[in-house]
């Protein structure tokens, strides 16, 4: 059975004009950037800012410092014990003067009191100890409150911005439902953005307490080795 040629004719149009039909438009999945975000989260984002950029200041700050403070070769030591078993006290407390360090300024103070009592000698070591430690804790508890207060500012900024867009929501009847998810969301930012910041200045406070806590032993290791140096029978 075979198709007259005005079937054909009109079996051809309509399948060149399926063809040719415009194809229905794929909508453009939107992107969040972070940079719109941050835009979004409103006016407490300036302190949450201010805060990020101390809590990095503070913690390069004291972190080269610290480094500084507790860098001394491994024979510092010995090589102070050598000095005073030959009697050159002068030359140990040159050796220490060389090093700009924590342990070192302690020592020093303690050679410098050699032929007082001992105790006079723990003494006044565990003096220069405690400003040795103090120096390094120095602008150490701004990482701490700003760990505490991120967090609550973020929060802050999330709870002011609830309220205003429910406001919004009471006195403006074509608020629709994408505007109240859209408006959650983004004043949602500024709490993921204090507990990220809070969470990140937790870790940079105790990091940098286990660095003074590491000098603080090294200083008393250093101390103890010189009074047991100093209760050697050629000292006693």
């Amino acid at each position: 059975m075979s198709l007259s040629p005005v079937l054909l004719q009109a079996a051809i149009d309509t399948a060149q004009h399926m063809v040719a039909a415009p194809q229905p438009a794929v909508p453009k999945q939107e992107t969040l950037s972070l940079w719109y975000l941050l835009k979004e989260g409103g006016v407490l984002m300036i302190p949450l800012l201010i805060c990020s950029l101390i809590a990095v200041y503070v913690f390069f700050e004291r972190f080269i410092t610290i480094r500084k403070m507790l860098n001394i070769p491994q024979d510092f030591m010995s090589r102070v014990r050598e000095k005073i078993v030959e009697g050159n006290l002068s030359g140990a407390q040159q050796l220490c003067k060389n090093y700009d360090a924590s342990t070192p300024r302690v020592i020093v103070k303690g050679i410098s009191r050699i032929g007082k009592p001992i105790d006079h000698i723990e003494k006044s070591m565990e003096n220069a100890g405690k400003l040795e430690v103090y120096a390094m804790e120095k602008n150490l508890g701004a990482l701490s409150v700003i760990a505490g207060i991120a967090p609550i500012f973020g929060f802050l900024g999330t709870i002011v911005g609830m309220i205003v867009m429910f406001y919004n929501i009471q006195h403006d009847p074509a608020f629709s439902i994408n505007s109240v998810a859209g408006g959650i969301y983004t004043k949602m930012v500024t709490s993921a953005t204090g507990l990220i910041i809070g969470l990140v200045a937790y870790v940079a406070y105790n990091y940098l307490n286990a660095r003074i806590n590491k000098g603080v032993n090294q200083i008393e290791t250093a101390a103890t080795e010189l009074v047991d140096i100093l209760h050697t029978p050629a000292h006693s």
